[in-house]
Order: C-alpha cells, then sequence, then structure tokens
C-alpha cells in the first residue's frame, strides 16, 4: 500500500507512469486543498482536479489543468457582460465579512464571479457546480471527491486532505492575496513576504488521509510550500509522516526548480530554493529522490535518476526510483 501527497502539476505527473510499479488498488492519493477557490458560488479545488483529470484521461495536458479541448462559453460571455457594464475585471475578491458568512467552504478563499480571473471550461465548471451542490446536500468533501473519481473512472483512491476550508494566503507589501490571484492573476510578480495556511489550526485532516499515512508515502515533486505545506500545517500530519515511511521527489535539481512557483515561494518564506531547502522543509523523510544533476549532499538515503517527466516513461522511470528509495528506507 502505498500513499502519494499530490498538489500543483509534479504529483500528478509522477501517478502518469506510478500504475505499473504500485498498483492502483493498492494507491491512495491525498489532494491538497489548500488553494482551493469559491469563484462566483462554486468550489473549485484545482489541484484535487488535475488528479481527477488526469486519471480520468481528460486532462488537459499542454497546460496541465483543465479539460481537454473543453469549451468556454460561459466564461467569455462572463468576461463580455462585465465589460458591457463597465465593471473592473477580476480578480473580485469578496468582503471581508462575506468570507465568513454562509457556507463553510467559502472561508477566506471567497470570489465573485464576475469577469472571474480563472478560466473555468464548460465541462470542468460542471465538476463545480456538481461538487458544491453535494456539499450543500450534505456530502463531505471526501464523499464527493470519491463520487466524482468514480464518475471519472480513476484506479487510485483520491481524497482530499481535510473536509474543512484552508487557504494558503501569500502575503505581499501591497497586501495578502490567496495564492491563486497571486499565481494566477498576478503570475507570481509580488514579492512574497510569507505564507498563511489560514484557518489550518481549526482544520482537521480528513480520516481518509490519516489513514492514508500508515501506509508508505511518496512526497511528489509538488511545491513544498502551497502544495504539501497545507497539508503539514494540519494537526497530527506531521506526527504521522514521521511514522511512516516517507520518500521525497525533490522538485529541484540543486538551485533549480523544474516550474512553477517554488523557488519564490521557499525565498519569500525563509528556506533556501534548493534540494537542500526542501530536504530542511522535510524532516520526516527518510529518503529522497534526486535528478541524475543533483549532487546535493544529503544526510538520508538517496536515488538518483532523470527526474525530467515529460510522458508515461519517463514518470514511471521516477516512480521505479521512487519504490527502491522506500527500500533504502526501510
Amino acid at each position: 500500500m502505498v500513499t502519494f501527497l499530490a498538489g500543483g502539476t509534479g504529483t500528478p505527473k509522477l501517478l502518469d507512469g506510478a500504475a505499473s510499479v504500485f498498483p492502483p488498488a493498492e494507491t491512495t492519493v491525498v489532494g491538497n486543498t489548500g488553494d482551493d477557490v469559491e469563484l462566483g458560488g462554486h468550489l473549485v479545488c484545482p489541484d484535487v482536479d488535475t488528479v481527477l483529470f488526469a486519471g480520468g484521461g481528460v486532462l488537459d495536458r499542454e497546460r496541465w489543468w483543465g479539460i481537454d479541448g473543453d469549451t468556454t462559453a460561459t466564461h467569455d460571455e462572463l468576461d463580455r457582460l462585465a465589460d458591457a457594464a463597465g465593471l473592473e475585471p477580476g480578480p473580485r475578491y469578496l468582503p471581508e465579512e462575506a468570507q465568513t458568512a454562509g457556507r463553510d467552504i467559502a472561508r477566506w478563499r471567497r470570489f465573485s464571479g464576475v469577469a472571474e480571473f480563472m478560466e473555468i471550461g464548460d465541462r470542468d465548471r460542471a465538476v463545480h457546480v456538481t461538487r458544491t451542490s453535494l456539499l450543500d446536500e450534505g456530502y463531505t468533501l471526501t464523499e464527493v471527491t470519491r463520487l466524482l473519481a468514480d464518475a471519472f473512472g480513476l484506479d487510485v483512491d483520491l481524497v482530499p486532505m481535510s473536509d474543512d476550508p484552508v487557504a494558503s494566503i501569500v502575503h505581499t507589501p501591497d497586501g495578502p492575496l490567496h495564492f491563486q490571484e497571486f499565481w494566477v492573476a498576478e503570475r507570481a510578480g509580488p514579492e512574497v513576504e510569507g505564507v498563511e495556511f489560514r484557518d489550518a489550526d481549526d482544520a482537521a485532516a480528513s480520516d481518509a488521509a490519516l489513514t492514508a499515512l500508515d501506509d508508505d508515502v511518496v512526497v511528489g515533486p509538488s511545491n513544498p510550500v502551497t502544495s504539501i505545506g497545507p497539508m503539514l500545517a494540519l494537526d497530527g500530519v506531521r506526527e504521522a509522516l514521521a511514522e511512516a515511511t516517507v520518500v521525497a521527489v525533490s522538485p529541484f535539481v540543486e538551485d533549480r526548480a523544474f516550474s512553477g512557483p517554488a523557488a519564490t515561494l521557499m525565498e519569500g518564506t525563509g528556506t533556501e530554493a534548493s534540494t537542500a531547502g526542501v530536504a530542511e522543509r522535510y524532516p520526516f523523510a527518510d529518503a529522497f529522490v534526486l535528478d541524475d544533476d543533483d549532487g546535493t549532499d544529503l544526510d538520508r538515503p538517496v536515488v538518483r535518476t532523470d527526474t525530467r517527466m515529460d510522458d508515461a516513461d519517463d514518470a514511471e522511470r521516477v516512480a521505479e526510483a521512487c519504490a527502491a528509495a522506500l527500500e533504502a528506507a526501510r
């Protein structure tokens, strides 16, 4: 049995080739929900949905988000209406009092749907409508995620890190930004002064996630700050990882990040943007998978391979390195 901690694109790419190494029926994927947003009244779970769409064979692999070939008629009409009405374009973060009123899923991550700043495809939107409606009916996010996974035909067990809302907030000189505003709207441009996982103290790791941490754990090459950090902020997760056998795949080659804002966010939170910095953030990791060109000397077992993943064959190679690292860690 193995559990993958997933966020962003790194771990979903790894999962592309993991099935031949780790049997899907014995695999759980715990998805980050710290960068979820409520946009126009619908809960969007970007990291969970990337795994959902990839496992369902419909992911747009050029962008690594959304559904391949999806149309955007609703999104385009929202933009047209806002422009015609003379409204300011997004992101339109709702007032503070609205962040804690109404449904719990809205806490500190609630945006107006006027001129929505995230492009949501029409089929993609149907997923968010279904998810939000089932939550309104009384289902937990874990139950909803598993129902959607069944609808997309996933072979692995996909669960969220928590059924409770947690918001990844990036602090900048001009004020706090929800991670999606920082990354999607601002293109990671603002200086980072810190990252807060708002409401993490009041949230609990889902029972399914904690149970999964009893198995071997692979922390994929996801952003250590905003993909894995929200999970680590939940009570009991670090302790569970300390007891498990854990392998982490570095998203860096020494001090070069493969993609995304990992380097900016690590530097902004006081950690060296490098494989060494990742190891510092992951004291619970018993072994690491590093790139062949990464000469970082760590105090734990290391398995090296080419960690760039452009296709399923690449991902299978990295998954095999993860299996070898798990053995080395025992």
